[in-house]
């Protein structure tokens, strides 16, 4: 029961993110959500694995603060990449 919780905490801490951020043009409304879900439950399984407590209060801090901290980065360079990509692609179309 407690994974599902920390999968909808990565989810909301992600939807809060991805509104957080420029750029959210650059790539789909359930991205950002989606990859803050999906790493705060595979940390959880990889920290109850390890031995941590599932009850305790550090294994909630660590897999909801790395979650975060992904869906930051990966929000940040998805939108310069997508940018960069994007601005080659009209010099490419615009030289033909």
């Amino acid at each position: 029961m407690e994974l599902l919780f920390v999968t909808l905490g990565g989810a909301i801490i992600g939807l809060g993110l991805r509104y957080a951020f420029p750029g959210r043009e650059t790539h789909g409304a359930a991205l950002i959500p989606a990859v803050g879900a999906a790493s705060a439950s595979a940390i959880w399984a990889a920290l109850t694995w390890a031995g941590w407590k599932f009850d305790g209060g550090w294994i909630w801090v660590v897999s909801l603060v790395l979650a975060a901290a992904l869906s930051v980065v990966l929000a940040v360079t998805i939108s310069r990449r997508r940018r960069h990509a994007d601005a080659e692609m009209l010099a490419t179309l615009s030289r033909a």
